[in-house]
């Protein structure tokens, strides 16, 4: 009696050191459980009455261990009961949840990535969407004043940016050759033109003359872009030079010179448009013959507006290829406009973007074929 209550103090001492040795070396929660069954499994197999003895056993009675039971089943668990570890999460902490996970949302994840990096590069970013926009915008015709933000990268500052002609000379000329518009200029003209019909009787002559007023529109166009043959190096037809770096917070300063192709005149009696002739002709004309009467007043004919409309027509694409006077401002405007549509819309975005200003711009004209 008095061993076998020496046994079960033993038991209960091993069975302690079990269950500290399992928390120590094992930092899941199911494993300290584990340990704990182990340390039960002790227990149950040092209670009174396990000893047993066989024929491997000592004669004078020696006791001995039993095999460990196997482990119970978990107990029923009873819906929404507060406290304690559920058996669908034995490893759980007593009264709260077992091991979460992250619940935050993966468009969240790649928006936070997105704006971190538009903040890293948000100058580049600017940059480019304004040139962009100012292109857009020129090719729909509408010409607004955007605000200039230069180039650069985060690891970039204004004063040590070094462009040269090497690399701000191609993106210049990049911008340039995007243009697919050419440029226009018209003039507006009057001038006087008569329609006339003949209409013999017999041998006596009868004619009738009309006389109108038309106003004509011409125009003539200057091809800003011409191919990429037509800027070759060799060509000579663009030169961007430096004359300074940005340096110091300050804006470098560049010159560019431009050869583009002669305006060119209307080429088809089509490029002219004439206003709604008049029905009433400035005046008429018209032959007498004998014995006194005017045959052409008999003959007093109604021209036909679209007669009226080609005839005028042709006159004025004369005039607008031929005439001094019309040729001479068509082709001043035409020069105009091109100059103002490089120089306002394409050049100034591009060099500002890299940090420059542009001091001077020229457009030189290609000579005749």
């Amino acid at each position: 009696m008095i061993r076998a209550e020496h046994i079960e103090k033993v038991d209960r001492v091993l069975r302690f050191l079990i269950f500290l040795l399992g928390i120590l070396t094992v930092s899941r929660p199911g494993h300290r459980d584990t340990a704990w069954y182990q340390a039960t499994g002790l227990q149950h197999s040092a209670e009174p009455g396990a000893l047993r003895t066989g024929p491997d056993r000592p004669a004078d009675g020696a006791t001995a261990l039993s095999p460990p039971r196997a482990r119970p089943p978990w107990p029923p668990w009873p819906p929404g009961a507060a406290g304690g570890a559920s058996p669908a999460n034995p490893g759980g902490r007593a009264g709260g949840p077992g091991p979460r996970r992250s619940r935050v949302p993966r468009w969240i994840k790649l928006t936070a990535v997105v704006v971190v990096v538009g903040l890293i590069f948000r100058r580049a970013i600017a940059s480019v969407v304004l040139v962009a926009l100012s292109a857009a915008l020129h090719l729909v015709g509408i010409n607004v004043h955007l605000p200039s933000i230069k180039f650069g990268w985060p690891w970039q500052t204004t004063g040590a940016r070094a462009s040269t002609n090497t690399d701000l000379g191609p993106w210049v000329l990049q911008k340039i050759e995007g243009i697919s518009k050419p440029a226009l200029g018209q003039a507006n003209f009057n001038f006087l033109f008569t329609h006339k019909i003949s209409k013999n009787i017999g041998p006596w002559p009868c004619w009738y003359a009309s006389t109108f007023d038309a106003v004509g529109h011409a125009s003539a166009t200057v091809d800003l872009n011409p191919g990429p043959t037509w800027w070759t190096p060799a060509s000579g037809h663009y030169r961007l030079q430096v004359l300074s770096l940005p340096a110091a917070g300050k804006p470098g300063h560049v010159t560019v010179t431009m050869t583009l192709p002669r305006p060119q005149l209307p080429q088809s009696v089509h490029d002219v448009t004439i206003d709604d002739i008049p029905s009433k002709p400035v005046d008429t004309q018209h032959s007498w013959t004998y014995p006194g009467f005017g045959c052409g007043v008999v003959l007093r004919p109604q021209f036909a507006q679209s007669v009226l409309y080609s005839q005028a027509q042709r006159i004025a694409f004369d005039k607008s290829t031929h005439a001094a006077q019309i040729t001479g401002p068509l082709v001043r405007t035409a020069e105009t406009e091109a100059v103002q549509t490089v120089r306002d819309n394409f050049i100034p975005p591009a060099v500002n973007a890299f940090g420059y200003t542009l001091d001077r711009f020229t457009i030189r004209w290609a000579a005749g074929p």
